[in-house]
């Protein structure tokens, strides 16, 4: 396997071994594909550029990715593993999408495509790397003057540790057990921080409510709660 600076194999291992059950709706990939919507639509909804340019770091198997193709965007996809990238291609190509799928880090990527785009995306991501500032920093960096920014992560509370580890994968079954470690869950002043130093100016962040009963989630706008989405601009 390719070692590369600020990533962690065993993360990438990780999904490389549930690559195949990406675009199972039913499967344990299955909450992704319940919150995809609700993701896409934090993004698009304060995206005024026409036909915008998005990278998608950390996609996977293309689900966020395909729906913001879906919703008249040129994307991008990044990702260390191999595995889940060889599905999304596939996946792509059998809806008829054009994305563009890398297998390379956002660093790399950042420093021949500065200020290239008009969006970048990183959800569900920041906590599976050694370094979450320095992707930050690289998201920023490829990103154009006056260009957004959004990532979604969890947050390192014990409530957090509750819901969405052991409640989440051990007791509703809702990802894949060990998807997540407590000590690389991140606080929202800490993601703040680190978009502040990259040069990225703060706009919103709501969270994704989950309710037992019914099984669904919803948006709640300025809540800092388990699983919560950010939003930046970059600087003019």
């Amino acid at each position: 396997m390719t070692t590369f600076e600020n990533a962690d194999n065993k993360e990438i291992d990780k999904f490389d071994r549930v690559s195949q059950i990406w675009w199972d709706p039913k499967g344990e990939m299955g909450t992704l594909h319940t919150i995809n919507p609700l993701r896409t639509n934090f993004i698009m909804e304060k995206i005024n550029t026409p036909n915008p340019k998005i990278l998608d770091v950390g996609c996977g198997g293309g689900i966020l990715s395909e729906a913001l193709a879906k919703a008249g965007a040129q994307v991008t996809g990044l990702d260390l593993s191999d595995a889940s990238l060889q599905v999304a291609r596939q996946h792509s190509q059998q809806q008829g999408l054009n994305i563009e799928y890398r297998y390379e880090r956002v660093e790399d990527l950042a420093q021949k495509e500065a200020g290239t785009y008009d969006v970048v995306v990183c959800m569900e991501m920041l906590e599976h790397v050694p370094e979450p500032s320095k992707v930050i920093a690289a998201c920023a960096q490829a990103l154009k003057p006056g260009g957004l920014a959004f990532f979604s992560t969890i947050n390192r509370t014990p409530k957090g540790f509750l819901f969405a580890i052991v409640g989440g994968e051990y007791i509703l079954r809702l990802l894949p057990r060990g998807t997540h470690t407590y000590s690389k869950l991140i606080r929202p002043i800490e993601l703040k921080n680190w978009n502040r130093e990259a040069g990225l100016e703060f706009v919103r962040l709501a969270s994704l409510m989950y309710n037992p009963f019914t099984r669904k989630f919803k948006v709640a706008a300025d809540k800092e709660d388990v699983n919560y989405m950010a939003h930046f601009t970059k600087k003019n």
